[in-house]
Parts: C-alpha cells; structure tokens; sequence
C-alpha cells in the first residue's frame, strides 16, 4: 500500500492562469471605465484613488505606460467592495447591452399599464420599487393618462417613463 493513498488533495488555491485570468478581466473592466465620461463616472460608487487613477491613465499618451498604467488600475479595482456589481453598473451605461435594453422595456411596459389600467398597475409597481415616492408617481401616471385620452402630446408620458426608469434603476443596483 502507498503512503499517499490515505491524503487527501489539498486545494491551494486558484491557479496561477485562474489569477492571470482574473486580472485581464479587472483591466478590462478598467479599458471599459476610462470610455466612460466624468458625469457616469461620479454616480459609480468608487474610491478616490480610482478615480484619481482613471483621470491620470487618460493623460497618458505612450502605449508601454498606458499598458502598465491599466494593470495598475485593476489591482486597484481589485481592492473596490464590490467590483461585480461596479460590471454591472458600467454595462448598464452602455446603450446597446443587454442590461440596459430589460430595464428600458421594464419601465415602458410599466408606463404602459399606468396609462391603461390607472392605480392598480401604480400600486403594483409600488411594491416591486418600493423607495418610489407614491404622491409623485400617482401624479405623473394621472397626467400621462389624461394626455393618452385628449390625445395631445405635452410629453407626460415620458416624464413618467424617466421616472419609472430611475426607479427600476434605483431597485436593481441596490
């Protein structure tokens, strides 16, 4: 009998391509936040040295220390709290992906029953965002039915949309 058979294989860890992994995907991440600009910039939930090192690396111009620049960037998203959910937030800035397209076709189909179905659909759509502010959403869903049966376009319904659009914003990145 071998003297091994009864040890078990320890784990060590993830491996060193696992970790090489992890990292290009951080300065992908990274790449993606230097396309953004400063105003979707400020509502990301990132420390000031990130943000210090996001300005710096679109300062530089040479192709070696933008390289070695970006690395530096995801060993500094690495220590972010929650670089998951910061990919999220970043997808959702940008218009063709698949998570900003849901919540645009969520917040129509919701403005879509306000108008239809009045406050029934309001006070189902309260509880699944519950931070709205209900006097303000009631009203919003009232003006946008009124301009639906005139007929007129004073652009109610997308006041509401824009708000129902915040609001789903607001749930899903909580």
């Amino acid at each position: 009998m071998n003297q091994y058979d009864d040890e078990a294989p320890q784990y060590d860890g993830p491996s060193k391509s696992q970790l090489k992994r992890e990292m290009q995907a951080l300065q992908d991440l990274g790449k993606r936040m230097l396309d953004l600009s400063n105003d979707q910039l400020d509502t990301l939930p990132i420390s000031g040295t990130l943000r210090a090192a996001i300005e710096e690396s679109r300062r530089i111009r040479q192709n070696e220390a933008k390289r070695r620049h970006l690395q530096y960037i995801g060993k500094v998203i690495r220590q972010e709290d929650d670089p998951e959910g910061l990919s999220r937030q970043i997808d959702a800035f940008y218009s063709g992906s698949e998570e900003h397209t849901r919540r645009h076709h969520l917040a129509e189909r919701w403005r879509d029953r306000m108008i239809e179905e009045g406050d029934s659909a309001v006070g189902e759509f309260l509880d699944y965002c519950t931070t709205a502010d209900i006097q303000h959403l009631r009203n919003l869903a009232r003006n946008a039915r009124r301009d639906a049966e005139k007929e007129k376009n004073t652009g109610q319904p997308r006041k509401l949309f824009r708000y129902l659009r915040e609001c789903i914003d607001d749930a899903e990145s909580a």
